[in-house]
């Protein structure tokens, strides 16, 4: 059985692995399944003496690492998972569970325990079908393990040690990765050899594949699976409807569980400015330079006290954006997710954007009591202003806030870009020009998905000096910039008009102004392509757009329905809508 036909299936669900482990990440990217990760933040806490046999207790973790992302990700992460995969691989020999070691001396006790014996490895794996919920509330279930049979080979003391030394052993199960320098201490294996290697691939196939052609089963309901007839290797699968403990535990307190959620929610301000200092203060750059450091040669180095830089450096690692020797005195590093958005010499760096958060909209919001009981903006209470100020007045009050602003919205263009930039055929239009493109990275991320387009910036003057901090060579690229205001200038002809988070800021009659002159400037046939926060029709999410409006003045966030009736009213129909699952959705349109 192969994956592809399941893979139709996914297409445009938002998937999720709710694990950090670079093995079976490569197992299902290999596979084909594209997905997001999130590691999960669950505590692998369980006593796993309240467990009748080893596969259970790798079963309820994998549920309860998948369930605990698939509830944090519509509160921090700010949209919602199709589907949330857990997995949890222990490895069993006389009795005993080996998860990973905790230092040298415990993985030396653990690879004595199977040199020359036969041990069993089980991987607990967790579906979540965030959108398929059970009559009586929570998420449906699919669950299911595979065992795989391995005999190790009889281990000198040597060979024992000079694997332990060579570092691998410490982050895997059982102190073991055959897929590497382990393989070599391995005699046989009977089963599924990518079980042992951290994931069932045929067995979650055929999950999938029951998940998404069931027939005939209960409510529509995946049919348990059969027993595998391969000696050792067999795992059974199991459904459940609401997330209830598994058998060998007691029954989950909802009430508990709403106390959790609810305790997330009161916290979050609390990460946010954790991160926000944590950039400030330049931590991810400084590991980036001085990898393993402890927390006296951070506070040395940033200039900070001991006590305040050791409790910061706790928190992050508790966020995930940091990781840690196990020892008396840890040792910190950056995570994968810090390395690819909280450097800032990184392609998708966010630090101009967090940046941004920290000084200009965490402010916003300490007024938002205020912003709800009187409807408007709080500039002039957060930044001590002039009352009648807009967003753009505070952005622009000075050479320092306007780069500033500039490096945020840089920012947020590059891990946004790419995706508006793909989500239609451009080919039928040759010349492109971004209103209010700032910086020009969506400009040149336009330039170079469609070759034969040439690509005008049209912004600020104020705006358009500070290019050369941005893009030295953007000319190079197709792009080039004009300076002038969208309101009240004339637009440069183009094919295409490019709104790229523009509309949502004014006020209804500044939008309709805006949109009737680019109406003007259109003959039929010419396009418009819009990308912002697409809200949904019920005006329950996305979060982040309902969020963000909460700091917003005259603007607002709209769904794509809308902004369709909205384009409607200027003669532009809409040809295509694109949820691109990542910040920013797109809809292109065309003047008739």
């Amino acid at each position: 059985m192969v994956l592809n036909p399941v893979i139709s299936k996914l297409a445009g669900k938002l998937v999720v692995l709710a694990s950090a482990s670079p093995r079976r990440l490569e197992i299902l990217r290999n596979a084909g399944l594209r997905f997001e990760v999130v590691p999960s933040w669950f505590k692998e806490t369980l006593d796993k003496r309240l467990f009748k046999a080893p596969h259970q207790y790798a079963v309820e973790t994998a549920k309860q690492k998948a369930l605990e992302v698939a509830r944090r990700m519509p509160c921090n992460h700010l949209k919602t998972p199709d589907i949330v995969i857990g997995a949890d691989t222990i490895v069993t020999v006389d009795g005993m569970i080996l998860e990973k070691p905790r230092d040298k001396q415990d993985a030396y006790r653990m690879l004595s325990s199977l040199s020359g014996k036969e041990h069993s490895v089980f991987t607990g794996v967790a579906v979540v079908l965030c959108h398929e919920e059970p009559n009586d509330g929570d998420y449906r279930i699919v669950e299911f393990y595979e065992e795989t049979k391995v005999k190790f080979a009889d281990l000198s003391e040597d060979m024992l040690w000079e694997y332990i030394d060579s570092g691998e052993p410490m982050d895997k199960a059982g102190g073991y990765g055959i897929q590497a320098l382990g393989g070599m201490l391995v005699e046989y294996v009977r089963g599924d050899f990518l079980n042992v290697v951290g994931f069932p691939l045929n067995h979650f196939c055929k999950q999938l594949d029951r998940i998404y052609n069931r027939q005939g089963s209960r409510h529509g309901d995946a049919a348990p699976s059969p027993p595998s007839p391969v000696d050792g290797s067999s795992g059974r699968a199991e459904e459940t409807g609401p997330a209830t403990a598994s058998r060998a535990c007691e029954d989950s307190d909802e009430a508990g569980k709403d106390l959790a959620k609810i305790i997330q929610l009161m916290d979050g301000f609390k990460a946010s400015k954790a991160l926000f200092t944590a950039c400030k203060l330049g931590v991810f750059d400084l590991l980036q330079r001085r990898p393993a450091s402890d927390a006296a040669q951070v506070a040395l180095q940033l200039e900070t006290s001991l006590k305040g830089t050791q409790r910061l450096l706790e928190a992050c690692l508790s966020l995930q954006l940091l990781k840690s020797t196990n020892c008396e005195t840890p040792a910190y590093e950056n995570t994968e997710l810090s390395k690819r958005f909280l450097l800032s010499d990184a392609p998708s760096s966010l630090l101009g954007y967090v940046a941004h958060c920290d000084d200009s909209v965490w402010p916003l919001f300490s007024h938002l009591e205020s912003a709800v009981r009187e409807g408007a903006h709080q500039h002039r209470r957060a930044f001590c202003s002039k009352s009648g100020d807009s967003f753009q007045d505070a952005a622009y009050s000075s050479r320092e806030a306007k780069l500033k602003f500039m490096k945020a919205m840089h920012s947020i263009a590059q891990v946004t870009g790419r995706a508006v930039a793909t989500a239609f055929d451009l080919s039928a239009f040759e010349s492109a020009c971004d209103l209010g493109g700032c910086t020009g990275t969506m400009a040149l991320e336009i330039a170079r998905a469609h070759p034969g387009m040439s690509v005008t910036v049209f912004d600020l003057a104020a705006v358009v000096e500070m290019i050369p901090h941005f893009h030295p060579s953007a000319a190079q690229d197709r792009v080039t910039f004009v300076a002038g205001d969208f309101f009240k200038d004339a637009l440069p002809k183009a094919d295409l008009y490019i709104l790229s988070r523009i509309l949502h800021d004014w006020s209804d009659e500044r939008v309709h102004f805006l949109l009737g002159r680019i109406a003007d400037a259109c003959t039929p046939g010419r396009g418009l392509l819009l990308s912002e926060i697409f809200l949904e029709r019920s005006r329950t999410g996305p979060s982040r757009g309902l969020l963000q409006a909460l700091s917003m003045g005259e603007g607002r966030q709209r769904s794509a329905d809308e902004y369709a009736l909205l384009l409607k009213s200027h003669a532009f129909v809409v040809s295509g809508i694109k949820q691109t699952g990542d910040l920013l959705d797109a809809m292109l349109c065309v003047k008739v």
